[in-house]
């Protein structure tokens, strides 16, 4: 797909590619040399979507009402909050989850996690073998998602009994980003987490680094 950006003070710029390769010294001089996970993610949400936006010459491609923040920064423990975001999430061509309500766990090195209430998903959910144990929150369950003729497997999971730090999320469910075919907060596309476990959610207001990729695995 071949993308034109307006710079802010400068002309149309047509670009395609792969983020990799955009993201490289003989591009990177368009937008600054401060290419971040949210800039990747903004970068590649329209490489894939064809939205729109304009080029910052000092932090990279944003556009977004989301408040800018680092994931080095976030807790450990981690912290549970509130999204005053709606959420949104799309599986075999429909909205499978649109919420208001969710949570999200933020923790160092990670993507925010976000849990949607159950009332607010609408796929079909099958209940998939294996379980995982995190520290913090507990024994995880995890289930296929069906919708319309797609099934992402193991494509969401749930804490049924979490500790107590938790209990707000108990029988919440979370959704890895790269099974489905579109995650959203608010007005912002998402990118999964690196890493075939983790299942954060990148979005372009993002800085530093998540874990997952190659040589950050014990963070």
């Amino acid at each position: 797909m071949d993308v034109s950006f307006m710079g802010e003070h400068s002309p149309t710029y047509s670009l395609s590619g792969t983020v990799d390769d955009l993201t490289q010294p003989a591009h990177t001089r368009l937008w600054g040399e401060r290419i971040t996970s949210g800039s990747r993610a903004r970068l590649e949400c329209v490489l894939r979507f064809g939205v729109s936006c304009s080029l910052n010459a000092v932090e990279g491609i944003r556009m977004t009402d989301l408040p800018r923040e680092d994931v080095q920064s976030y807790p450990r423990p981690p912290a549970l909050e509130a999204v005053p975001q709606r959420i949104t999430v799309r599986l075999g061509g429909e909205a499978i989850a649109d919420s208001r309500r969710a949570l999200r766990v933020l923790e160092t090195h990670h993507a925010p996690t976000y849990y949607l209430p159950p009332e607010d998903v609408t796929a079909t959910l099958i209940p998939a073998s294996g379980r995982s144990f995190c520290e913090w929150k507990g024994t995880a369950r995890y289930f296929d998602v069906v919708s319309g003729s797609k099934t992402a497997r193991r494509g969401a999971w749930s804490y049924h009994e979490p500790t107590e730090q938790f209990q707000p999320i108990a029988g919440y469910l979370a959704f890895y980003p790269g099974l489905m075919e579109e995650c959203r907060v608010g007005d912002s596309c998402v990118l999964p987490q690196p890493g075939e476990f983790y299942g954060g959610w990148v979005t372009s207001n993002l800085d530093g680094v998540p874990k997952g990729g190659r040589g950050t695995e014990y963070w």
